[in-house]
């Protein structure tokens, strides 16, 4: 009875490492996309020097998991919650390197005047950081039909990233002078469609604690 009070203890203790990872990306991600708005490189900057403290709670829920699979010797839906634990934090700290790809993107950017708004991405990150908040409570609530909900939401992420890469592309056309600015704003639209499919993978896993299924949300 001690031993399994113990476990239950070290599962919570991963769920709100993984909560608090996920604010941490949600907010790397919304000063990313405020930075490149604003073509500010001191706002940038800062995303890209926090990826160390989002690079340490990923390892930091690492050694927890491999910890608990050592020490617990968990079975069925125990070892499936611990090794979907590690799949969620790969998952956020890949959003995270995303983050600072966007932020290294205003870097290069360097100031220079938009040749074109940003309404596409901005929806864009507005609905990934939707999808991280509805995947991160559908882990918590252990909600198989939240996760499910997912795939609609990244159905609309993609819509969002075809459109700004067909506009950057007659952009470019008409105006080649804009062909290099034009390339980058595409990869941050790139990179938040990715952030996207990140968000599936983390409704995937809660799937997959649930039900032991393998299911594809992308």
């Amino acid at each position: 009875m001690q031993q399994r009070q113990s476990f239950d203890i070290a599962l919570k203790e991963l769920k709100l490492k993984l909560l608090r990872m996920g604010g941490d990306i949600q907010e790397a991600i919304r000063v990313a996309v405020s930075a490149l708005e604003g073509s500010n490189i001191a706002l940038a900057k800062e995303v890209v020097d926090n990826d160390v403290k989002i690079n340490r709670q990923d390892h930091e829920i690492e050694d927890l998991c491999i910890r608990l699979i050592a020490t617990q010797q968990p079975v069925a839906t125990d070892l499936r919650k611990i090794v979907s634990g590690m799949r969620l934090s790969m998952d956020l700290e890949r959003m995270g390197d995303l983050a600072v790809d966007i932020a290294k993107s205003t870097i290069r950017l360097n100031g220079q005047r938009l040749v074109t708004p940003l309404d596409d991405i901005q929806e864009m990150a507005k609905i990934v950081d939707q999808m991280i908040s509805e995947a991160l409570n559908a882990y918590v609530n252990n909600d198989m039909e939240a996760a499910r909900q997912l795939a609609s939401l990244d159905d609309q992420v993609d819509h969002r990233y075809r459109r700004i890469v067909e506009h950057l592309f007659n952009l470019s056309a008409a105006e080649p002078s804009a062909t290099s600015q034009a390339m980058t704003l595409a990869f941050c639209g790139r990179y938040l469609e990715r952030i996207g499919d990140h968000a599936t993978n983390i409704g995937e896993s809660v799937i997959y604690i649930i039900s032991g299924e393998r299911s594809d949300l992308n």
